[in-house]
């Protein structure tokens, strides 16, 4: 059965890639524009810079995702932000990410690791570039 289930891992590996890009695109559209309305509170003024940043990085690597258009480098940099991000706004509250609400953003810096490696998978125009 494995051997009938991996043909469709790049269409699996890029259903993993376009639901992470538009999860991202999601977290961007609130950070950015609160667009839907976040049922948290505002952030403290002196995190506005690193979060507009991080709603950029999010929106524009999102949707590279979603599109399959460099994929590798765009997975690398959302890779490394989503470490920080734990290690600056998660870890501080708690080491452990049941008490520090970073488990997500653990799960994503791995998944766009993955990516990193791995590439794009089925349904994406990195696949016709030559590197």
């Amino acid at each position: 059965m494995s051997g009938r289930l991996s043909a469709y891992e790049p269409h699996a590996r890029a259903l993993l890639r376009i639901v992470a890009g538009l999860l991202f695109v999601h977290s961007a559209l609130v950070l950015l524009f609160n667009v839907p309305p976040s049922i948290y509170p505002e952030p403290p003024p002196e995190t506005a810079t690193t979060l507009f940043i991080g709603g950029i990085l999010e929106l524009v690597g999102g949707v590279l995702l979603i599109l399959g258009l460099f994929t590798r480098p765009a997975a690398f940099v959302m890779s490394g932000m989503m470490a920080v991000a734990y290690f600056l706004y998660h870890a501080p509250e708690s080491l452990w990410p049941s008490n520090n609400n970073g488990g997500a953003a653990i799960l994503f810096s791995f998944i766009f690791l993955y990516l990193v490696f791995a590439g794009p998978g089925a349904w994406a125009p990195d696949n016709r570039r030559v590197d």
